[in-house]
């Protein structure tokens, strides 16, 4: 069994992937670590988890032991720990954006300045629906964004038949979206009973969409704005594309089945979907509706933004980079 650690287990994606790699069938979940909770078990922080081993500070010597690694640090702050983990050869699933944008200067103009620009060309985009056999082969692998996942994974049907004139993307998302850390836009009083937009006209997961259905065929800048709901988790993306040419409801349908036949993780349902129809699963649903009034097209996505938006398809990633079914782990 191939030894994993997880680095930055205490934020919410990385305990969930640790949960999924310490109950999993072909891992060996053998250290969990942390910067500020170091000492305690996991189970401490989140008692739901029950995973018992206890946070210690990364010690890449002692890393260098295992076979591979999810690194769940902030941008920025991975590209080193995943160079250094490189180095010693272990195999790599990286949360962060430092490896998702194949453009230095874009990810610098949305980031920072880029500490490991030479391991651009080495990593994969981590969607395997899209990139599949190139995952099976990499030793670094970068982990969608939580939004450009769903968008992705909503519009790469379209995109690929050519059918994208102009989309905007209405997107809602539960607070765990925004991260651990309190701040004022996500604590309790401000996000109860309300909903409000945020990174509007600048939310860095804009170019990651525009790079993924540019390679595709559409090259075509998304209008994308983020809302904030009181949920804990979920997210829903609601897709209103001007096509190149009249679609009929059932051709669209066809493009979608046609597409996604075979895929595990898509679940094309007739109604738009909820979040909590995929809460705590690795399923993207989607919902495609031809518009007759004003010939748009309508797609809706619905992902949990921690799982398949994050911690278990950094563990279907795993599970392709050691040959392993793509579902392992995550029934």
């Amino acid at each position: 069994m191939p030894d994993v650690l997880v680095v930055g287990a205490s934020g919410y994606a990385g305990a969930i992937a640790a949960e999924l790699l310490w109950r999993h069938p072909h891992f060996e979940l053998v250290a969990l670590t942390a910067r500020e909770d170091a000492g305690r078990a996991l189970r401490e922080l989140y008692p739901h988890h029950r995973v018992p081993l206890a946070l210690e500070q990364l010690d890449l010597d002692r890393a260098a032991g295992a076979d591979a690694a999810i690194v769940a640090y902030p941008h920025g702050t991975a590209a080193p720990v995943v160079a250094a983990l490189l180095e010693r050869g272990l195999r790599v699933v990286d949360l962060s954006a430092d490896f998702r944008l194949r453009d230095v200067a874009v990810y610098e103009r949305w980031y920072v300045e880029h500490p490991h620009p030479e391991l651009l060309e080495r990593a994969v985009y981590g969607l395997t629906e899209l990139y599949r056999e190139q995952i099976a082969a990499a030793t670094l692998v970068a982990c969608p964004g939580c939004f450009p996942t769903a968008a992705i994974l909503a519009l790469a049907p379209l995109a690929a038949a050519g059918l994208i004139a102009d989309v905007v993307i209405d997107a809602k998302t539960g607070v765990s979206g925004m991260g651990k850390q309190p701040r004022a836009g996500n604590h309790f009083v401000a996000v109860t009973e309300n909903v409000r937009p945020y990174g509007v006209g600048a939310h860095r997961h804009m170019p990651e969409i525009d790079q993924e259905l540019a390679a595709l065929g559409a090259p075509v800048p998304v209008a994308f704005t983020p809302h904030l709901l009181p949920i804990d988790q979920g997210e829903l993306l609601s897709c209103y594309v001007a096509p190149t040419r009249a679609v009929s409801q059932a051709e669209l349908e066809e493009i979608y089945a046609r597409r996604y036949a075979g895929e595990p993780f898509i679940e094309l349902v007739a109604t738009a979907p909820g979040v909590r129809d995929v809460r705590e699963t690795n399923v993207c649903a989607i919902s495609v509706h031809a518009d007759e009034r004003t010939g748009k097209l309508f797609v809706f996505a619905a992902i949990d933004n921690l799982w398949k938006g994050t911690a278990s398809q950094a563990v279907a990633n795993l599970n392709l980079m050691f040959g392993f079914d793509e579902g392992a782990g995550l029934a």
